[in-house]
């Protein structure tokens, strides 16, 4: 169904990313980190319900297997796009939003080209962890200085999308190995009777 709940959840999530640039290019000031941050909340919370109202209603569709992974993937790397562009992720610590970057990019791919071959590749529970430090982390770096002093947000953010990367290698060579896999049997020369 088109319109069903779940699906109706994930489009908001997607209409919710440009108000979080907006916010963002804005953010020379406390309210408008707040306000991204209060937005990109709001979109991790749509992520939740339609995923839970999906199952428990039994409302799972092709439309919506197809749009959530999207959804989140856009959020992402509009999101680490963003801290980049407004210097909030400089120098080295790019590098941890390249690797998940990278990894969503491939396995995405991977997903697909199972897909083709009518293979499903579940989400692992470490892959699930992953995606929960990768939220935290953007969260605290986007609210970044406009917390309060005692709290060292940028610090706790920096060390959360290195963990973030971490758990991303670890999960996208899990996924690659199970994709490989495949592959490889895919090429494998057939015998000759």
């Amino acid at each position: 169904m088109l319109l069903s709940p779940p699906n109706i959840l994930t489009m908001i999530r997607i209409l919710v990313i440009p108000g979080i640039v907006i916010a963002m290019i804005g953010w020379q000031t406390d309210w408008a980190r707040w306000t991204a941050l209060g937005l990109f909340v709001f979109a991790g919370v749509t992520d939740f319900f339609d995923g839970y109202i999906a199952r428990r209603m039994g409302q799972v569709s092709n439309l919506g297997r197809f749009l959530d992974p999207v959804a989140d993937k856009l959020l992402v790397a509009t999101v680490i796009f963003m801290l980049v562009a407004q210097e909030d992720l400089t120098g080295i610590h790019i590098l941890p939003g390249l690797i998940i970057l990278v990894r969503e990019i491939t396995v995405s791919g991977l997903r697909e080209f199972l897909a083709g071959l009518r293979v499903s590749v579940p989400v692992t529970g470490l892959a699930k962890w992953k995606t929960t430090v990768q939220m935290v982390a953007l969260g605290f770096l986007i609210v970044g200085p406009a917390s309060p002093d005692a709290v060292p947000t940028v610090q706790i953010g920096i060390v959360l999308v290195w963990t973030a990367a971490l758990l991303t290698v670890i999960t996208g060579f899990d996924y690659l190995r199970a994709g490989l896999r495949h592959m490889i049997e895919d090429t494998k020369p057939q015998s000759a009777e």
